[in-house]
């Protein structure tokens, strides 16, 4: 259910048509828009295809259903094919039952990608097996099944939507980091932090006695507050307990918060601290999250495209400010799809920080009420003219952060194209 363009639907699509399954494949998209997943599948003889729809009597005649991140919570094709007692799955679950490897699963609103990451490069200089899965772009957790072997690690970024299929199948990772928890999806969570909180809760509610926990001190104080006291070892690390040995190449403060939960999880596997500590301070970070593109006659560029909240731009926005000789020396590129999050407070900061503000027209962008404050504000319609302004704005020594705030919208695929196009476009600049 969901094949998407993205590249995981159609990884797990073809491990599932390669292994003899019998698969129907259905997708609200239509065959145009799919066109360039279903070129990739051509070849297997075993596919039908719904698009365009879903049928309910696909949900009644099958053996399982395995479903796409961000189905609706009040599906009526789901709640289908559970009244017929049919089994529900989701990828990054399915191969955490099956592969028989150690699990590190990482959530959180923000800094799970870069802690997933610094987790995985740990363990890799240590000389483990180790594998990346879950929300990983272009990459299908089911094709884990083929290579993983019992005693391997599977380190996974799991967003909300992925845990719904752990809290289906009444399991967690044997090892769980929660980052941080903030608002977000609350255009598919109907306004509710409480069912947020609910599907994230997941990563540490089926934990038993020998798994472990690790959070930061919101996210404890939550746990404590809200939950059942889970059946693990709690731990509770942030920049404090990393200490100032470990410098960073990565920008901002919250990310010796990431670095510590990374070193927490690793210390757990018994990774020798030289190893923990070489690794985080080698680290260049990810794409998407505050990465540096190029200088441009004196101004440099970055890329934060996965800023897809206010306070993900916010925390971009501080973090660099502080790297700047003076405040407001950022011109902001933002705009997008609003997931039903208060903006209030990004408003507030934007004229503590820029010099000028480009606002890329999108579905919501119109929400957005910059006070001027002498800040410069342009509007545009594409991201090539967005690049370009804020160019135009920009004097030697300034800053251009394409940090949305939104998800992504018509303009684009999703938000991987989105990304993408800003990198290309600002890498032709001379």
């Amino acid at each position: 259910m969901g094949l998407g363009l993205l590249g995981r639907g159609v990884g797990d699509v073809e491990f599932l048509a390669f292994c003899g399954a019998r698969l129907t494949v259905t997708d609200l998209k239509s065959k145009k828009e799919l066109a360039s997943s279903l070129a990739q599948l051509k070849k297997f003889k075993n596919i039908e295809y719904v698009l365009g729809r879903h049928l309910l009597k696909d949900f009644r005649a099958c053996d399982m259903v395995i479903k796409a991140a961000g189905v609706s919570l009040t599906s009526v094709y789901i709640a289908e094919a559970k009244k017929h007692n049919i089994r529900i799955e989701m990828s990054a679950s399915f191969v955490a039952k099956l592969s028989g490897a150690t699990i590190i699963g990482i959530t959180g609103t923000r800094g799970k990608s870069t802690v997933t990451h610094l987790i995985y490069n740990i363990l890799k200089q240590a000389g483990k097996r180790v594998f990346l899965g879950g929300n990983i772009r272009g990459m299908a957790t089911l094709q884990l099944l083929r290579r993983v072997k019992r005693g391997d690690i599977v380190v996974m970024e799991l967003d909300s939507w992925q845990l719904q299929g752990f809290g289906d199948s009444k399991i967690s990772p044997h090892i769980s980091v929660f980052t941080t928890f903030l608002p977000d999806h609350m255009d598919y969570y109907g306004g509710s932090m409480a069912r947020y909180w609910h599907d994230k809760g997941h990563i540490f509610k089926y934990q038993v006695k020998g798994d472990y926990l690790i959070t930061g001190k919101a996210v404890a104080k939550k746990i404590r507050k809200e939950s059942k006291k889970p059946a693990s070892k709690l731990i509770v690390a942030d920049r404090v307990t990393l200490g100032e040995g470990i410098r960073l190449h990565i920008l901002g403060e919250h990310n010796r918060d990431n670095a510590a939960l990374a070193a927490a999880a690793a210390t757990m596997l018994g990774i020798k601290q030289r190893i923990i500590k070489k690794t985080i301070e080698d680290f260049r970070g990810i794409e998407g999250r505050l990465q540096y593109i190029k200088t441009v006659r004196g101004v440099k560029i970055y890329n934060d495209n996965y800023s897809t909240t206010p306070d993900a731009t916010i925390v971009a926005l501080k973090s660099l400010t502080v790297r700047t000789a003076e405040q407001r020396r950022i011109v902001l590129i933002l705009g997008g799809s609003d997931k039903g999050l208060d903006v209030s407070e990004l408003m507030r900061e934007i004229p503590r920080c820029c010099k000028a503000v480009v606002l890329l027209e999108g579905i919501d962008t119109n929400i957005l009420r910059i006070k001027n404050q002498g800040l410069k504000v342009k509007r545009v319609r594409n991201l090539r003219s967005a690049i370009s302004e804020a160019v135009r704005f920009s004097k030697r020594g300034d800053i251009v952060l394409f940090s949305p705030a939104f998800a992504s919208f018509g303009l684009f695929k999703n938000e991987f194209d989105r990304g993408d196009q800003f990198v290309n476009l600002v890498k032709r600049l001379r």
